[in-house]
Parts: structure tokens; C-alpha cells; sequence
């Protein structure tokens, strides 16, 4: 760094029309590469495999997360998959916080069937979440287009000029303070659910972003799971179902809750 063309000291004053000139240096490339990291396989056969990702693990690596994500798992299991470089295999993917259901593609064909079965909506992905308060309606459509917040790049909002976004929602459970709900998706944006149940009045619980930390909640984040997942086969074409249990902290909050109301 230098001040008006010379080296300056740290605790040099500067004034107003001091020229400051500085280089910020270019970001590390982001490479994925193998790490041993245990996965929970619900399913696999030779075209695809089905996976419950826990929460508090990036679906793939990116600047601020460049290990221990789900792909470094990934790669650390399989010599090689299709796609791109950063998100070999992946035909969708779930907020660092959310866990649960995915299905990644072992081979081209695959890749390529699951995701145009994915860009026709030919995939069900079926949420489990509990928000603060219970909506007034026990079912509902929530519809309103996301897009970046302008006023904080980390957050996504609903704006006019965002992508079109429908969450269908259904009251599982009426628990103390809060309430268990099942979504499912017609669309698949970026925290689809958190911006839609915020904007709604009902944010997910622990959800630092669109709601607030529970000191209660022990999990890392929101209180959402993604719990099945349904799909054709890419290559027998066969109707696939799969379920998967929320994690134990989630499930002991919801106990808690539950217990609450007797």
C-alpha cells in the first residue's frame, strides 16, 4: 500500500484529497478434492446413490467452505463422477443447516436423466420443518418470486423482478409456541422455504438469518429436513421412494415441544 506514491506507516493520518493505492490479492482457486468423511447411504446401486446429508455440511465447496463438504465425501468414496468439477454428481443440493435427502448421479447418463427430470419438476422433495407459531390456514400456497436482498448479498428476499418460487405447506403437528409443517416444493430457489415462512410470519425455528437462534435448539442451525425424496429411475425407470428420519437434535426439540403442550 502506498500514500500519494510513497510507502506509508500504519499510523500514518491521512487527509482529505491523500491518494491511497492497494492490490487486493485474487482468491485461491477452489479445488473439491478427496476426503475421508463417513456418508449415511440410504441407497445406492450402479447409476446413482441416495444420501442423508447431516446438518452443518456444505453441499459442495466454496469460498469459505473448501473442505469437509459433502462432495470432499463424495470424491473420497468414488474415483470419479460426472459433471462438473465443483459438483460432481449433484442434481440439486440443501442449505449448509438443512439435512437430509439428495440424490447424486454416478454416471453421464444419469446425470443427464435426473436433471431434466429435476428442470421438469419430475422430482418430489418433500420438506419437514418447525416454525415459530402456526399459520392461520393448516394448508396454504406461498407464492412470491426470491431474489438477492440488496440490502444484505448473504440473504434472500421476495422481490418483483426475482425468480418465480411456490411452496405448498401442511400442518403436521400443533406444538407449544411452534408447529411441525411438511412442504413441498414446485420450484427449488435458493432458501426457498426460509424467505417464504419468514415473509409469512412463521420463520423457521433457529433460523439465524430469517428468524432467530433458539438457545433451546441444539441443532447449527434452521429446523429443517429434507425427509423424502421420490424419482424415476434413470435407467429402468422404475418409481423410487425414499424417507429419512429428521436428525436427533431435531427430533428431541420437536419431543420437547410436544411435551410442552400436556
Amino acid at each position: 500500500m502506498t500514500l500519494n506514491g510513497a510507502a506509508a506507516k500504519a499510523s500514518t493520518i491521512v487527509a482529505q484529497g491523500d491518494a491511497i493505492t492497494y492490490a487486493i490479492p485474487a482468491r485461491a482457486p477452489i479445488a473439491a478434492t478427496p476426503e475421508h468423511i463417513e456418508l449415511q447411504i440410504v441407497y445406492e446401486d450402479d447409476d446413482l446413490l441416495v444420501v442423508d446429508k447431516p446438518p452443518g455440511m456444505v453441499t459442495h465447496p466454496a469460498h469459505g467452505a473448501l473442505s469437509g463438504t459433502l462432495v470432499n465425501a463424495l470424491l473420497g468414496h468414488f474415483s470419479t463422477l460426472p459433471g462438473d468439477a465443483l459438483r460432481p454428481g449433484l442434481i440439486h443440493r440443501l442449505d449448509r443447516d438443512t439435512s437430509g435427502l439428495l440424490v447424486i448421479a454416478k454416471t453421464e447418463r444419469a446425470l443427464t436423466a435426473l436433471g431434466n427430470a429435476m428442470k421438469a419438476r419430475h422430482i418430489s422433495r418433500e420438506y419437514l420443518g418447525i416454525v415459530v407459531g402456526t399459520p392461520e390456514q393448516p394448508r396454504g400456497i406461498v407464492e412470491g418470486s426470491i431474489g438477492r436482498d440488496p440490502a444484505n448479498r448473504l440473504k434472500y428476499t421476495i422481490r418483483s423482478d426475482g425468480k418465480p418460487a411456490v411452496t405448498h405447506y401442511a400442518l403436521a403437528e400443533e406444538l407449544r409456541g411452534h408447529s411441525e409443517l411438511r412442504f413441498t416444493l414446485e420450484t427449488g430457489r435458493t432458501h426457498q422455504i426460509r424467505v417464504h415462512m419468514s415473509a409469512l410470519g412463521h420463520p423457521l425455528l433457529n433460523d439465524p438469518v430469517y428468524g432467530k437462534v433458539d438457545p433451546r435448539c441444539a441443532l447449527p442451525g434452521q429446523a429443517l429436513h429434507a425427509w423424502r425424496l421420490a424419482f424415476r429411475h434413470p435407467a429402468t425407470r422404475a418409481e423410487m421412494t425414499f424417507e429419512a428420519q429428521p436428525p436427533p437434535a431435531y427430533v428431541a426439540m420437536r419431543d420437547a415441544l410436544r411435551c410442552s403442550t400436556s
